[in-house]
């Protein structure tokens, strides 16, 4: 026992051919609301009598918690944004004026991968840290993993990054066994060590996964297909979505591919693909309330078929680092309300991050979708791009800078007509003017422990 938890929920084992992990997966919306609103009228008790931090912002609005009673009240409260928690963890380090739980009660803490600034840092309490377990159980489980299933574990296990630690815990949660060697390893060690276990399962960034099947042949003397993968889970940067990138991974593993979604303010992960494999379900509807706001009126709309905005979440039952209508950054669409696996929680893919988005003459840019089209012309590329964005804040009147790896044993000779060929396609797809520069192969570093990093500020020194 540790600290009063289990390593493994008692009942993991019994699990392994049950539809669900938890049973509010496949729970009828209505029901589901109700428990929501259940909790949310606990929560809103719990921080008026804990959180000095939503109590301030709760009066500066002119709202009582105990007005707070349905999903749809939550709508008379003002946002949570992600520069209020920097400015709340610069106030009061290293967790923040939002700490909600004495310091006495906090057993461990997360840090963000500090990508768009500084990390923020997490608190949890022993409640908390379960609940997370809980959370990570349910989105692996959803993504094909099964107690007693070896995974090899190639996301990063340093940085405090929750795709650590906490994705090792979860998988001990559940009753898998976690290979630790990550990404930081280096991709020899991690191959190595997946000859070695033959694990069923590699779970890592859609990039790396990718990098280590291409280096599979020359560290293994065998091809990434070779050694009995059946599931590859890949999230913590956009490409498991992408129908060309998903092909690749596939192809170069010989294994289904799934992707799940998350962020350190709320839990590890909370959205998971299924079976059917056509988008991620919220699978942990009786912790997180999720908002959709459609940014260019600033309403919250329904969530229905082929909607598109950007989430807002709000934790229920959490201690330490609460969060009431957070908003998020990422941008979904809603690819489906129903699914054959029977659960009830929408299905949706991340179209990018809205502080990633460019606008590029009045049009809306997610480097994502212009990763998505690179990747579609392999073997005329290589599938690697980078974007320069050398203008202030995120709008240009002028084409947008796209450096684009050409294809393996391409002649550089022919650069210009694969130039014009690139440039029509992201006109055609995404309805923008680029200005296209190509490259070698391999000019830019291979994913490594860090997310690739898809923008850049300025022209590289390239050789």
């Amino acid at each position: 026992m540790l600290f009063g938890m289990r390593f493994r929920r008692q009942d993991a084992a019994a699990k392994v051919n049950d539809p669900f992990w938890h049973e509010i997966e496949g729970t009828p919306l209505d029901e589901v609301h109700r428990i929501q609103e259940e909790r949310l009228r606990e929560q809103m008790d719990y921080l008026k009598a804990n959180s000095t931090f939503y109590q301030d912002k709760f009066a500066a609005a002119g709202v009582r918690f105990e007005e707070i009673r349905t999903i749809e009240d939550l709508q008379k409260l003002p946002f949570t944004h992600k520069t209020e928690i920097r400015e709340s963890l610069a106030a009061e380090p290293p967790f923040g004026k939002h700490r909600a739980a004495p310091v006495a009660d906090i057993i461990q803490m997360q840090a963000s991968s500090g990508t768009t600034g500084s990390p923020s840092y997490v608190a949890l309490t022993e409640p908390d840290a379960e609940m997370w377990h809980e959370m990570t159980a349910r989105c692996f489980f959803a993504n094909g993993v099964r107690p007693g299933d070896m995974v090899l574990h190639a996301f990063s296990l340093a940085k405090g990054f929750v795709g650590g630690i906490p994705v090792m815990q979860g998988l001990q949660y559940m009753g898998g066994i976690d290979v630790p060697v990550g990404a930081d390893g280096g991709a020899e060690r991690l191959l190595r060590a997946c000859a070695d276990t033959r694990p069923r399962c590699v779970v890592g960034a859609p990039n790396f996964v990718l990098h280590l099947a291409e280096k599979a042949p020359e560290v293994l003397g065998c091809k990434a297909s070779e050694l009995g993968i059946e599931r590859v889970i890949v999230g913590g940067e956009p490409g498991g979505g992408i129908p060309a990138i998903r092909a690749k991974i596939e192809e170069a593993w010989g294994a289904k591919c799934a992707e799940m979604m998350g962020g350190t303010d709320l839990g590890v992960t909370y959205w998971a693909e299924c079976d059917a494999r056509s988008g991620m379900h919220m699978v942990n509807m009786d912790y997180i309330i999720t908002e959709l706001l459609d940014p260019e009126s600033g309403r919250i709309i329904p969530w229905e078929k082929g909607a598109e905005g950007e989430m807002v979440y709000t934790a229920i039952g959490r201690q330490a680092s609460p969060l009431v209508r957070f908003q998020s950054g990422d941008y979904i669409e809603v690819i489906d309300t129903e699914c054959s696996c029977g659960r009830t929680g929408p299905k949706i893919r991340c179209t990018g991050r809205t502080d990633d988005m460019l606008i590029v003459r009045g049009a809306n840019v997610f480097p994502s979708a212009i990763n998505s089209v690179i990747t579609e012309m392999v073997p005329e590329t290589n599938g690697v791009m980078r974007i320069v964005a050398d203008f202030e804040g995120h709008t240009t009147q002028g084409a947008l800078k796209v450096i684009v790896e050409r294809g393996p044993g391409r002649d550089p000779a022919d650069d210009n007509t694969l130039k014009k060929r690139i440039e029509q396609r992201l006109r055609d797809s995404l309805v923008f003017k680029a200005d296209v520069h190509l490259v070698a192969p391999d000019t830019f570093e291979k994913p490594g422990a860090a997310k690739v990093a898809f923008v850049l500020r300025e022209y590289p020194d390239l050789p």
